[in-house]
């Protein structure tokens, strides 16, 4: 196709936990008695850890890591992820009460048959790291009693541990940008970045369901059954509403990349087959679960279809790696498929670590593809969105002229030199400029002095308002 072009398998740089953990401590501070206690050999490491964190989040790398080795966040993410798609399923006023329940509101409509993706939101405040790990609200606990037999009996109990699940992995991952922030910090010798997340008290927490080709059908369907309380996923091409038939991914083994339609080597991407379109994050960090895929069952009694996806009715598949995220590297004017384990969380940079670091990190540009050959896969995921508080004020005046690093296309007369004006070059293919085209510029949406409220309010407005780039796609 015209606005297709060839994308390349990202496997991003992996932090495991423990480095993470001593990195963020003050043993890793140089005015620290502890740090003597540590090895030339391991102090060498660590320090090679730093540089490759801060090359791979700064101006030439693609402000994409992933995180691995969490303690129990795997064992949260299994039970979490599936509720997302029984959520989205849900008639409107059983979702509603479930919502209320739990504490959880949208962000999108609901009630829209035609939607692509639901999403069901929290906020979540920083006091809550400090008392989940108190008492006996531990997170073995918790997974005793998301294990009780009677899990799947009443759809209540489906549900029942819904919002405390979503609070404990969204805490979880909080303390992951929190302590990912303190390195950043330690390194460019300053604490910005930490103290702007933490003077925000609370981060969004975004639990979100992108519904597969024979959903939407579905969903369109009981539109016209309005009144029904049954849950939507009764109907005859879902096949996990009955005792035993929980909704659970395949591991992660299940598909080879030989198996899988999508090549080894490359993908095509392009404007018109995304579950979401091309945008960069406005907050500081963006932390994600590594998603999971579930397939739609096909009718009863169906053979093993010839793509390998399905050997029988009840199996569900992952995609051997594959995320689906898709990130625009700028510096080579290339798209990248991103990949990961399933244990991983992912970070990205936001345009306000950006723009407070003055260019020393590099904000993400990102879309979410659809499957082209799966009708029946959706992706599940978890997302966490780390920003300033509203009141912090942006400063782009002393922006660093040399910080321009975005195909060298930045000038102090279009944003104080800003090196996330989003330009793309002149020779890039087609699809990177259209791309470019969907992507409201910083210079049109941040100004010298702006608080963070006033530039999140115009970056949606510019994105999608009524007159936005992207209002109607």
């Amino acid at each position: 196709m015209e606005d297709e072009v060839d994308a390349e398998i990202l496997e991003p740089f992996e932090l495991n936990f423990s480095d993470l953990l001593i990195l963020s401590s003050s043993t890793m501070n140089s005015s620290s008695s502890s740090s003597s206690s540590i090895s030339k050999e391991e102090k060498e490491r660590l320090e090679s850890i730093t540089r490759t964190i801060m090359e791979t989040l700064g101006p030439t790398g693609l402000g994409l890591l992933t995180i691995t080795g969490v303690p129990k966040a795997s064992d949260l993410r299994q039970t979490l992820l599936p509720l997302a798609r029984k959520l989205a399923l849900l008639n409107n006023e059983d979702r509603r009460r479930i919502l209320k329940e739990h504490g959880l509101g949208s962000d999108v409509s609901l009630k829209n048959p035609d939607r692509s993706v639901s999403s069901f939101s929290m906020q979540l405040k920083y006091a809550q790291s400090q008392s989940s790990d108190q008492g006996g609200d531990s997170l073995g606990g918790q997974l005793d009693d998301l294990n009780a037999d009677s899990f799947h009996e009443f759809m209540d109990d489906e549900f029942r541990n819904l919002g405390k699940t979503f609070k404990e992995l969204g805490v979880c991952m909080m303390e992951l940008g929190l302590q990912l922030a303190r390195i950043c910090d330690r390194f460019f010798g300053g604490k910005e970045i930490e103290q702007s997340i933490l003077d925000s008290s609370m981060a969004k927490g975004r639990l979100i369901h992108y519904h597969s080709c024979l959903e939407n059908i579905i969903l369109k369907g009981a539109e016209k059954r309005k009144g029904s309380r049954k849950m939507l996923v009764s109907h005859p091409l879902s096949c996990h509403n009955s005792p035993g038939n929980r909704v659970s991914p395949m591991p992660h083994e299940g598909l080879n990349m030989e198996t899988c339609p999508i090549a080894a080597k490359t993908c095509p991407t392009s404007l018109s087959n995304l579950w979401q379109q091309w945008h960069y994050d406005y907050g500081i960090f963006t932390i994600l679960t590594a998603p999971m895929f579930i397939s739609a069952c096909h009718q009863p009694n169906t053979e093993a279809k010839d793509d390998g996806f399905w050997k029988s009715p009840e199996q569900k598949h992952l995609p051997s790696g594959h995320t689906y995220l898709q990130i625009f590297d700028s510096n080579k004017n290339k798209v990248f498929v991103v990949r990961s384990r399933p244990d991983c969380f992912l970070i990205q940079v936001g345009e306000s670590a950006d723009i407070i670091s003055r260019g020393k990190l590099h904000s993400t540009l990102h879309s979410v593809s659809k499957p082209v050959n799966l009708k029946n896969l959706s992706r599940e995921t978890f997302v966490v969105f780390l920003q300033p508080a509203w009141d912090k004020t942006f400063s782009v005046s002393h922006y660093p002229k040399e910080s321009s690093t975005l195909n060298g296309q930045c000038s102090n007369k279009e944003m104080n030199s800003s090196s996330i004006l989003h330009r793309p070059e002149q020779e890039t293919s087609k699809i990177y400029q259209k791309i470019f085209e969907i992507i409201p510029p910083l210079s049109s949406r941040l100004k010298d002095g702006m608080t963070f409220a006033e530039f999140s309010r115009e970056t949606t407005k510019q994105y999608y308002g009524s007159s936005g780039i992207q209002s109607n796609r």
